[in-house]
């Protein structure tokens, strides 16, 4: 069983060495192309006054598209806003300006290193909006690899971070509420479920979809069950199984949770049903 390292400083140090050995493949989109498939997101770690490493996840309102899901904040990439943002991280005491590597991806990888302002950019930007996230207190760890979403056909790239000193978020109307996950509870097999997911599109949809059955994780805060599954899930065990050699549960050997999720899951407002 993995163990969480002893300060907070030597996991930062830790998750920096071992997502920078990843970060080999360039990335495969078109910086001046077609952005409106591509969105950026922060995979954000962080402290409360316990001094435990947290994962900072949003909690997705009921007036946006898949409503209840916790996820990364982040968004779509905003060409004409996000290019500027991006000249600014070239600045002294900026979030990339900081990252040790930030250097050798500028001198060694031009266009790569292009994308990654834009990407880190849209990130930062959807941060503060999203949670009043303060750009300034981020510590860059690194870039993640990507994952496709195949059912709203968009790949998510994701950032690694840690927020320095910010314990309190201001969530905007797309955002329920901010959840705080230990770190050390991903470590637990208690944790993990299979999500068997069954779709209620009305009689008068014609298409289908069939039921799914995937992993998830639950964590259990102030009596309620917040499941993280999905895009964010696979991002998450990436993250586990880079930085820590850690691997889930076998599927078959965890409980299963049952959701119905109806037509407005895919549209927008109102969250699934238990």
């Amino acid at each position: 069983m993995p163990v969480l390292p002893q300060s907070n400083q030597t996991l930062i140090e830790l998750v920096q060495q071992r997502i920078g050995r990843q970060a080999i493949a360039p990335f495969g989109f078109n910086a001046n192309g077609d952005l409106r498939r591509i969105s950026a997101v922060l995979f954000l770690l962080g402290q409360r006054d316990d001094q435990t490493p947290y994962l900072i996840l949003n909690k997705r309102s009921d007036q946006v598209r898949q409503p209840g899901d916790l996820c990364c904040p982040g968004g779509g990439v905003s060409p004409s806003v996000d290019t500027l943002i991006a000249k600014s991280l070239h600045l002294p005491k900026s979030p990339l300006s900081r990252w040790p590597h930030e250097k050798w991806w500028r001198q060694h990888r031009p266009v790569d290193y292009k994308k990654l302002s834009l990407l880190l950019a849209t990130a930062l930007r959807e941060g503060v909006e999203e949670m009043r996230l303060n750009p300034l207190g981020i510590r860059f760890l690194g870039p993640m690899p990507p994952q496709e979403l195949v059912m709203f056909k968009r790949a998510i790239y994701p950032l690694a971070g840690w927020v320095n000193h910010q314990h309190h978020f201001f969530p905007n109307w797309e955002v329920e509420k901010i959840i705080w996950i230990p770190l050390a509870s991903f470590f637990d097999h208690a944790n993990y479920a299979r999500y068997r997911i069954s779709f209620n599109l009305g009689n008068n949809n014609k298409e289908t979809i069939p039921d799914r059955e995937m992993p998830c994780f639950v964590h259990r805060q102030e009596g309620q069950d917040e499941l993280l599954w999905g895009a964010t899930y696979r991002i998450t065990m990436q993250f586990l199984a880079t930085v820590f050699d850690y691997s889930q549960p076998p599927i078959d050997s965890v409980p299963v949770v049952y959701r119905q999720l109806g037509q407005r899951y895919l549209n927008g407002s109102v969250v699934s049903q238990a």
